[in-house]
C-alpha cells in the first residue's frame, strides 16, 4: 500500500531511542501505525486495490510504501477522514481492548496522562460505556479545556490533595506515566479497586511494595492483538469507527515527511499537538 499519513506516538519513540534493543532488529523502519491506498494485491483480492486501509502488524508505516498481510488490512469506512484514520488503531484499540477487560459501568474513572491521546479514548469510551464519572490528571494547561469539553473533570498534576481525594474515590484506575504520580494514585486507592497500567511516560516504573489495597494490573496492546485478529480485526474495529465519526480526537499538527525532526520534537513538547508526518509530500 502507499502510505498517505503517518502519526508519531510515544510508542514509535521508545524504540527509536533504543529502550526495545532487546527486541528490536535493526535496521528498522520507524511508525507503528498509519493510513493509505492498496496499490497492488494478489488476484483473488484485486478487488482491494484503491480502497483506504489501516495496515495493522505492517513493516514499519514511515516510509512510502508498506507491506502489509491482508488479514491485517483493516479498510476505512468513506465518514473518516485519513487525518483521523491514521490515527485509529492503537490508541482506539487499545482503549476499546481494556474496557472490555475492565468494565466502567456506573464506576468511578481516575485517568493519569489524561492530555494524552489514549487517555483521552479510554476517557471517552468510559463515558459512553456508562461510568458514573471521569476524572484525569493533567500536566499542561494547555489541556484542561479540552478534557472538559469531552467530559472528563480535570485535575492538575500539581495538586496532590485533589489527586489524593481522586484516587480514594476512583473504582478503577488507568495509569499511563507510572513514576511518582501512577505510585502514588495506587497507593491511595481502596481495596477491591483496579489500577491499570498501561503506558510509561516518565520512564519510571510504579512501585508496588506491601500494603497496597488496590489491584494492579499491567496492560500491553501487543498481548492481546493474537486474540483480536481471530475475531477478526473488521469486527474489532465495528465500535471505533461510529466513535471517531462523531467526535474525531483533537486537532493534529501536520508536518511534510522531510521535517520528521520538527514533527519529533513536537511530539516531545509539553501541551505539543499530535503531529502526523505527511508521506505524500515525498512523491
Amino acid at each position: 500500500m502507499e502510505v498517505s499519513y503517518a502519526p508519531v506516538n510515544p510508542s514509535d519513540l521508545i524504540p527509536i531511542s533504543g529502550a526495545y534493543a532487546h527486541r528490536i532488529s535493526l535496521p528498522a523502519v520507524a511508525g507503528y501505525e498509519g493510513v493509505g491506498r492498496v496499490v497492488e494485491a494478489p488476484e483473488a483480492l484485486s478487488h482491494m486495490v484503491g480502497r483506504r486501509v489501516l495496515p495493522l502488524r505492517a513493516e514499519g508505516t514511515w516510509q512510502t510504501y508498506v507491506d502489509c498481510p491482508a488479514h491485517h488490512a483493516v479498510e476505512v469506512p468513506d465518514t473518516i477522514p485519513d487525518i483521523v484514520a491514521a490515527r485509529a488503531y492503537i490508541n482506539p484499540m487499545a482503549a476499546a481492548t481494556m474496557l472490555r477487560l475492565w468494565p466502567v459501568r456506573c464506576k468511578v474513572v481516575l485517568l493519569s496522562g489524561a492530555g494524552s491521546s489514549c487517555s483521552e479514548h479510554v476517557g471517552r469510551l468510559a463515558i459512553a460505556h456508562g461510568a458514573a464519572r471521569v476524572m484525569g490528571i493533567y500536566r499542561s494547561e494547555s489541556r484542561k479545556d479540552r478534557l472538559r469539553q469531552v467530559g472528563i473533570e480535570p485535575i492538575s498534576i500539581h495538586d496532590l490533595g485533589a489527586i489524593s481525594e481522586a484516587s480514594a474515590l476512583a473504582d478503577i484506575a488507568f495509569d499511563s506515566v507510572g513514576g511518582d504520580i501512577g505510585t502514588h494514585v495506587l497507593g491511595q486507592m481502596r481495596r477491591e479497586t483496579n489500577f491499570v497500567a498501561y503506558g510509561l511516560l516518565t520512564g519510571k516504573p510504579v512501585l508496588t511494595g506491601s500494603g497496597l489495597r488496590a489491584s494492579y494490573h499491567r496492560f500491553h496492546m501487543r498481548d492481546h492483538f493474537a486474540v483480536l485478529a481471530g475475531q477478526g480485526m473488521q469486527a474489532a474495529f465495528s465500535e471505533i469507527w461510529p466513535v471517531l465519526a462523531e467526535a474525531p480526537p483533537s486537532e493534529p499538527r501536520v508536518f511534510p515527511a522531510q521535517q520528521w525532526q520538527q514533527a519529533l520534537a513536537e511530539a516531545e513538547r509539553p501541551g505539543g499537538q499530535k503531529p502526523i508526518l505527511d508521506l505524500s509530500s515525498l512523491n
